[in-house]
């Protein structure tokens, strides 16, 4: 069964960060992992393995860091989970029983459904979080 580790939630958290830049700018793994509360150096795995796939883009130098290599609605949190997750979403009916089978099967369809929403999603759930927190002050 799928399972989604801190990998993947500190990815998230680190496209996230980077889908609030302007399309031009960069950001050092130092300043993603700041804004997203992420530990540096689990963050430079993560950054490389998104950037081996396609997901972000990195440019060198001094002026130099990551950006989203397409944009947010692009990505969905299956495209991270598949890279970062290994056999997240392998088969998961094991058995002979053609009940069960089918079962599991529906299942997995339904967590493929779940888990395809795209990363822009985030910008809903960022300004819901900022509305819930003007309403707690």
């Amino acid at each position: 069964m799928i399972g989604i580790s801190t990998k993947t939630i500190y990815a998230v958290a680190a496209l996230h960060e980077l889908g609030a830049i302007q399309e031009n700018e960069v950001l050092k793994i130092k300043e993603i992992a700041a804004r997203a509360a992420v530990p540096q150096s689990f963050l430079e795995q993560i950054l490389l393995e998104l950037k081996k796939q396609g997901i972000l883009l990195s440019v060198k130098g001094a002026h130099g860091g990551y950006r989203l290599a397409k944009d947010l609605k692009d990505i969905t949190l299956k495209d991270i989970i598949t890279i970062l997750e290994t056999d997240a979403f392998a088969d998961l009916a094991r058995t002979d029983n053609m009940a069960l089978k089918l079962f599991w099967d529906d299942i997995q369809q339904g967590i493929m459904e779940v888990f395809s929403i795209p990363l822009s999603e985030l910008k809903n759930y960022q300004m819901k979080a900022n509305h819930t927190l003007n309403y707690s002050i």
